[in-house]
């Protein structure tokens, strides 16, 4: 089956956040030097592909991430594809979550005051919905949990099979949409996962 939708998922550079652990949501803290770099190196993965369009999260660190990847020109902004709202979580690592709450896990628990599990599915699925009426390939700048929400989604799994997803900063990931004989619908896939390996074209 030939694809008639590919997603090119790319989760933003380092931050000094990411590289600490801190939980970043809406806090738009830029990319490091280290990040930049990152970014940029994403060029020859894309180098020769054209896309229909370039979604990018609201987000600083993303939309350096799709400067850096040579896209911004293109580029469009979708609030969907920014990061779970952390809420009163915002900022914090992990193990310093669990000594709040001991046992606390995001794809089970969300965030007070941010995003549940159930909220971000529903975001996902709203994305998704908008981006299955679209044909050809679609670059989307997004973030790390967002983007294990949407793998998890995009494949019809529920929302805490995410957390099974590993997602690097700067990392190429592709869903595809592969056409069917009717009355078979189109079938969801992840081609390539968190991988800055050659590209199916």
């Amino acid at each position: 089956m030939s694809a008639t939708l590919r997603l090119y998922l790319m989760r933003h550079g380092e931050t000094e956040w990411s590289r600490s652990g801190q939980h970043t949501g809406g806090s738009d803290i830029p990319l490091t030097p280290h990040g930049e770099e990152m970014s940029r190196n994403l060029r020859p993965m894309l180098a020769g592909l054209s896309f229909t369009q370039v979604l990018v999260s609201p987000r600083l660190r993303a939309r350096q991430t799709c400067e850096g990847a040579g896209l911004s020109a293109a580029a469009r902004t979708e609030p969907d594809l920014a990061e779970w709202d952390y809420g009163d979580y915002e900022s914090l690592r992990t193990v310093d979550i669990r000594k709040r709450r001991s046992g606390w896990n995001i794809w089970r628990d969300g965030c007070p005051g941010g995003e549940s599990p159930r909220e971000i599915s529903l975001r996902a699925d709203r994305l998704i919905d908008r981006l299955r009426k679209l044909e050809g390939r679609i670059a989307l700048f997004s973030h790390g949990h967002f983007g294990r929400v949407l793998a998890a989604r995009w494949t019809g799994l529920p929302v805490a099979l995410g957390q099974q997803f590993v997602l690097s900063p700067a990392t190429l990931s592709i869903l595809s949409l592969a056409a069917a004989d009717p009355p078979q619908p189109a079938e969801r896939q992840i081609e390539l996962w968190n991988s800055p390996s050659t590209l199916p074209l």
